[in-house]
């Protein structure tokens, strides 16, 4: 049984936040577009509050990248013996 704090949770909060991030990032974007009337269809297409949600959103999701990215190179997903 693994304790919590180990290498294996480090390994899944790292892909946890990768997973979230790119999710971020996809929402975001999508968001974003709709704000800026790219993409039609919803009461969020042409509002200037969505467009500004959106890069909130995106750029919360690449930090969270960064941050995943840069603990996996560290080493937190790294092979166990």
């Amino acid at each position: 049984m693994r304790r919590p704090g180990t290498r294996m949770g480090a390994s899944m909060r790292v892909w946890g936040a990768i997973v979230v991030g790119i999710i971020c990032v996809l929402i975001g974007g999508l968001w974003f577009l709709q704000g800026v009337g790219v993409v039609g269809g919803s009461f969020m297409t042409g509002s200037k509050l969505w467009l500004f949600i959106g890069v909130v959103v995106v750029l919360a999701g690449i930090a969270l990248l960064r941050t995943g990215f840069r603990a996996r190179r560290r080493g937190a997903t790294g092979n166990q013996s």
